[in-house]
């Protein structure tokens, strides 16, 4: 049986062009918006063809989600979930989630704000968007499930509500707005938005 050979110096090809597509492609969307970039414009950046484009990254939508991707995927997310699991007091549940979020938009800052804070109006582009934040949703309902299970919610908080105090203040929003709108550094917003969460959220926010 003939066995197919695959030619080093043609798959370091393929993986420059998709590399200059992706780098083309997050320049001119912070630059310009997502929604005023066409493939043309990314191929062109990137000095390739347009049906070059398409074969190598996908549409638009596909490079926006290889873009967002290493955020979604970065490591504090389930550093902070691994820690969250055997943490014993639902005051250090917060504060581990506050440095979590704050790693993971610190490390990913220019794309994160830069794309996500106007989300884009297109369809295709507002589904990769919305399968991000699930993903953001999901670790947060793991950890207020945590503090449920320590008995740590205060009174009268259930768990959806719980849910959406976390997202309010240690969702992508808090971030955007402290950091990005109103200027201040990761470290001081990191401190008010725990101890603002630990008082909205838990029975005794000292402990």
């Amino acid at each position: 049986m003939a066995s197919s050979y695959h030619s080093p110096r043609r798959v370091d090809a393929a993986s420059a062009t998709h590399a200059a597509i992706l780098s083309s492609a997050r320049a001119l969307f912070l630059e310009a918006g997502y929604s005023a970039v066409t493939v043309s414009d990314i191929a062109k950046a990137a000095r390739v063809a347009v049906p070059t484009v398409y074969a190598s990254a996908g549409g638009k939508a596909a490079i926006l989600s290889a873009l967002i991707q290493p955020a979604v995927n970065d490591p504090s997310v389930g550093e902070t979930l691994a820690a969250v699991a055997t943490a014993q007091e639902p005051g250090l549940v917060i504060d581990l989630t506050a440095e979590g979020t704050r790693r993971a938009h610190e490390r990913h800052w220019d794309i994160l704000y830069g794309l996500l804070r106007h989300a884009p109006g297109e369809t295709v582009a507002r589904e990769v968007l919305d399968a991000g934040i699930q993903s953001y949703l999901d670790a947060l309902t793991t950890i207020v499930d945590r503090l449920a299970t320590l008995g740590g919610l205060a009174s009268g908080i259930d768990r959806a509500e719980a849910l959406d105090l976390m997202w309010f203040y240690l969702g992508q929003p808090a971030w955007f707005t402290l950091v990005g709108d109103r200027g201040w550094t990761f470290d001081r917003a990191q401190a008010w938005l725990a101890a603002s969460a630990r008082y909205a959220l838990l029975s005794n926010p000292q402990g």
